[in-house]
């Protein structure tokens, strides 16, 4: 007996295949939403069971979870929810009881205490069983729809997050009367730009969003208010957190010393309000800024926009989105105005046909008829002379229908009634068939309606702005003190032995010099090694544009050099050698200065060593003589001879006295 062959030649193969297909499964049947409605298989599957049980009244979601069981094959927590998001979007469904709270991060009461319904904007823009393309349910007993007929960009408005095998989908929320005045210019061939607009409100900068593409982001901030003094309080938070998120973050912050608070107050109900109390002598802006640097008060928002579109899918802008959903609706309109015209003809041909069989009495051309035969015959040739007032030809079932009229209805023919009403088909006729020249129109139209009728309270809650990264180093509470242990050459906030040196935080940089002439920035940290028998140690401040003047030994016996330099951009962790680099090296003089006249001003007197021949041993030297360079300058020389020592020259001092 033969054996087939082995499907797969290798272990390896048969996992290659089997992973395949569980991504490409996750990717289109779970995870990513649908370019053409903008829905997720699960959220499809609820809208469609919805409608399904829908008869005005709310239904119970238990029940709503259990019909859609019918058709999506992953289990009642899931679909439950799904349907829970779907309806904290206030869009498609109608909610009524507790569905939770996205301020707060609070959940839903159980699906068997909630109710739900879809809403008015819902069956208006989502369902047409007409324009349904329907596919067999995963079981085969029933059927569902391809994707929904959905008539208005529905992803852009609902935004969708969903992770799948190897790609993510991230689309934000856009606001409601926004992208209709967008689909009007798309049809209208005008500029336009999508921006998100959140829920939650707050403030966001969006000027590297990218158009939703992979790569982009968009910052947005909580909404800070100054209260009163020493009170700030948050009434509106970044899109993808919550209050009590919020909340922690602060604390965490708090107790890290990267901010000074009194306590913190959460009142959110229906609207975010936490209440910020600040210590005495704190200055609100700084403690704002603060707040947005080191807490979820501000948040970085990566989009990527990920639809499936044919077949598979694809990164698709949402400009691109917006157009191609535009021009979806546009052809759903014209296909649904195409099968009302024929509805419209064909009720047209029949009243006119039953008007012409009851006014002309043809149905009295049956009564010696004995088969029925005859009887459809006796009809067709009563109905010859008028056929030319019909516009298409009659059909034997055409004839059917006639002798199915009741003889109630034929004694109480109203013929007035029966043309006004083929006169009202006749202009609906009319009206479609100049809707369908006028398609575009239409469409604009059809976008306009919708933001008359639904616009109403979807006004734009994110304020669009621009404002530049708070730089953290600048807002962090200097809550710790820095100490040197100069015999050991240590410095940290943990010696607290030692000799304090200045007040700084957790986040700060030291600047450390040594004696043979070397300078690295390290972070500050509790207890942190500078060098033995440090030169300088001090906090780095990146807002000071400090002059470092300098006069050192190059190497044991060589000559004498100085230089000014400015620190310029350094790498922590990186030692610098502010000498030519010889060994032996030694820093003879050091002194900081905050400008570049008060470095300018210094005036030494170099102190040589006696030698045969040298009458004057006390050289000065000005500093002003030398330019600012870079801090990998070798400096200029002073003296090739050796010296004694080096000190400041007096006030009053006169080089020329003496000289």
């Amino acid at each position: 007996m033969s054996q087939e062959p082995d499907q797969h030649a290798s272990l390896g193969g048969m996992y290659s295949d089997y992973f395949l297909d569980y991504a490409s499964y996750v990717i289109l049947e779970r995870a990513v939403p649908h370019l053409l409605d903008g829905l997720k298989p699960v959220q499809r599957r609820i809208l469609h069971s919805m409608k399904e049980l829908d008869d005005g009244r709310y239904n119970k979601v238990a029940n709503v979870v259990g019909n859609t069981m019918k058709y999506h094959p992953h289990g009642d927590q899931a679909i439950g929810d799904a349907m829970v998001q779907l309806g904290q979007k206030d869009l498609l469904i109608d909610c009524q009881g507790n569905w939770g709270n996205t301020l707060t991060g609070d959940g839903a009461a159980a699906s068997r205490y909630i109710e739900a319904r879809l809403t008015k904007f819902a069956l208006e823009i989502t369902f047409n069983p007409k324009t349904t393309q329907w596919t067999p349910s995963y079981d085969g007993r029933n059927k569902e729809p391809l994707t929904l007929p959905v008539k208005f960009p529905l992803l852009l408005a609902q935004g969708v997050e969903g992770i799948a095998v190897g790609l993510a989908c991230k689309m934000l929320p856009h606001n409601f009367n926004e992208l209709l005045d967008a689909a009007v210019c798309v049809l209208r061939d005008q500029p336009f730009e999508l921006l998100p607009d959140f829920p939650t409100g707050g403030i966001m900068d969006a000027s590297d969003y990218r158009d939703g593409l992979r790569g982009g982001k968009i910052r947005v901030r909580g909404k800070i208010d100054l209260d009163k003094k020493g009170l700030l309080r948050i009434t509106e938070i970044p899109f993808g957190t919550t209050t009590g998120n919020v909340m922690d973050s602060i604390v965490a912050a708090a107790d890290k010393g990267k901010i000074k608070i009194a306590r913190i107050e959460d009142n959110t109900a229906e609207h975010a309000d936490i209440l910020v109390h600040l210590p005495a002598g704190a200055d609100p802006e700084t403690s704002r800024d603060a707040l947005y640097a080191f807490t979820d008060c501000e948040l970085s928002i990566s989009p990527n926009a990920c639809v499936i579109a044919d077949g598979k899918p694809q990164f698709i802008g949402v400009s691109e989105i917006l157009k191609r959903n535009v021009h979806q609706t546009r052809e759903l309109l014209k296909t649904e105005l195409e099968i009302r015209l024929g509805e419209l003809a064909e009720k047209w041909h029949f009243s006119s046909l039953e008007k012409i069989f009851i006014e002309n009495r043809i149905y009295r051309d049956i009564e010696e008829c004995t088969t029925w035969e005859a009887v459809i015959k006796a009809i067709d040739d009563g109905l010859k002379p008028f056929k030319k007032l019909l516009k298409r030809e009659v059909t034997e079932d055409d004839i059917v229908r006639l002798t199915e009229i009741k003889i109630k209805r034929i004694s109480k023919f109203d013929s007035f009634k029966a043309d006004e009403e083929i006169k009202s088909l006749e202009k609906d006729i009319e009206e479609t068939e100049k809707n369908l020249r006028n398609l575009t129109k239409f469409t604009i139209r059809w976008f306009e309606e919708l933001k008359k009728k639904y616009g109403a309270g979807r006004e734009r809650r994110t304020i669009v702005s621009s404002f530049e990264k708070v730089d953290r180093t600048q807002v962090v509470a200097a809550t710790e003190t820095l100490y040197l242990d100069r015999k050991n050459g240590f410095a940290g906030y943990g010696l607290k032995k030692e000799e304090p040196l200045e007040k700084c935080s957790t986040l700060d940089d030291l600047v450390t010099f040594t004696q043979d002439g070397k300078m690295r920035v390290v972070k500050v940290a509790d207890k942190v090694f500078v060098g033995q028998k440090p030169l300088h140690v001090a906090i780095l401040r990146k807002d000071e544009d400090l002059v470092y003047s300098m006069m050192y030994r190059d190497g044991k016996d060589g000559a004498i050099l100085a230089k000014r330099f400015k620190l310029g951009g350094i790498t922590r962790d990186k030692e610098y050698d502010l000498t030519k680099g010889t060994p032996g090296s030694r820093v003879l003089y050091f002194a900081i200065h905050k400008t570049e006249e008060e470095s300018a001003g210094q005036m030494l007197l170099v102190h040589l060593k006696a030698a045969l021949r040298m009458r004057n041993l006390i050289r000065p030297f000005h500093f002003a003589e030398i330019a600012i360079k870079g801090r990998s300058s070798g400096g200029n020389v002073v003296t090739k001879h050796g010296i004694e020592k080096i000190v400041r020259a007096p006030k009053d001092y006169d080089p020329n006295v003496g000289a």
